[in-house]
C-alpha cells in the first residue's frame, strides 16, 4: 500500500487497517517461528506498513 493511498483514509479506516494489520503481522510472525515461511521479507514489510499507517494517522490527530 502506497503511502498517497493511505493519506487517502480517514482516521477511522486507519485505526482498522492498523489492528488488521497487527493481526496479520502475529500470524506471520507465528506461522515463521513453527516453520519457515516462503517469504520471510513480508514480516518485515508488515511492520514497515504498520508503521507507515501509524504516522498517517498521528498526523491526522495532529492536523485538529
Amino acid at each position: 500500500m502506497k503511502y498517497s493511498e493511505i493519506t487517502g483514509l480517514n482516521a477511522e479506516e486507519l485505526k482498522q487497517k492498523i489492528s488488521s494489520e497487527k493481526e496479520n503481522l502475529r500470524k506471520l510472525t507465528f506461522a515463521h517461528q513453527v516453520s519457515a515461511i516462503e517469504s520471510p521479507m513480508k514480516i518485515k514489510e508488515t511492520r514497515r506498513l504498520i508503521a507507515r499507517l501509524n504516522t498517517a494517522l498521528t498526523e491526522k490527530q495532529n492536523q485538529k
